[in-house]
């Protein structure tokens, strides 16, 4: 809050301190990052950035510090991280249920005549993120791989049934073979991924044979993936 309040009235956190003070990723040490649409200038404690466009879209207030939005924030901190960390912070956004891709949209084209790489690093992350984490219902993943094995002349399992006392998927109780489907919008935190992984530890213990399919994997490449199940139904024999 020293930091906006010595960069002057239009100044609001940005950049890496707005995207820690929304969540989206660890605080860093270093200089506070601002953004202003007035003419201070950094200092050995805050770093400005100042900005033509910085309208009542682009601004909120978190914890009583005046901030950039969520949509801004991403779309400023793509022009001071990587890649990597940027698609962190996507991902961090969906997680906690702030992105709002709309907004992205929008905040882009009201800074559309911005020099350097924030446009083009935010819009190939977001490319990339909605090819892998396109969200799907549950019901529309079980009826694509249904489809799947009809396709490839496969027998349809029983659906969200109950085995060794925990609901799976997809089984073929004569065969003792499970397959589970992942969902991004079901499997993204990290209580699921260890919770999905000591299920499927205890199927196999109990003598089931257990895989797992994405979403992508079905949609993008059901050979493979109707290949695999024929292998799984073929070895559970």
């Amino acid at each position: 809050m020293a930091a906006v309040l010595a960069a002057g009235p239009s100044a609001v956190l940005s950049h890496r301190d707005a995207a820690a003070l929304h969540g989206l990723r660890r605080p860093h040490s270093g200089r506070i990052d601002v953004t202003t649409t007035g003419d201070q200038r950094s200092t050995r404690e805050i770093r400005v950035h100042q900005t033509k466009v910085l309208t009542d879209a682009d601004a909120t207030v978190v914890d009583g510090i005046p901030t950039t939005t969520v949509a801004r924030t991403l779309l400023d901190l793509a022009e001071a991280v990587s890649v990597q960390e940027l698609a962190a912070a996507l991902g961090e956004a969906e997680r906690r249920d702030l992105l709002d891709e709309p907004a992205l949209r929008s905040a882009m084209e009201r800074t559309r005549g911005r020099r350097g790489r924030a446009h083009a690093a935010l819009a190939e992350t977001l490319a990339r993120h909605a090819e892998q984490g396109a969200p799907i219902t549950r019901s529309e993943l079980e009826q694509a791989f249904l489809a799947l094995l009809d396709a490839a002349r496969l027998p349809r399992p029983l659906t969200n049934a109950y085995v060794e006392g925990v609901e799976v998927d997809a089984c073929w109780p004569q065969r003792r073979a499970i397959v589970e489907l992942d969902s991004w919008e079901f499997h993204r935190t990290r209580s699921e991924f260890e919770r999905d992984r000591a299920k499927d530890a205890a199927l196999m213990a109990a003598g089931w044979r257990v895989m797992r399919f994405t979403y992508r994997q079905i949609t993008r490449d059901p050979r493979t993936v109707a290949s695999r199940v024929r292998a799984l139904l073929r070895r559970s024999t």
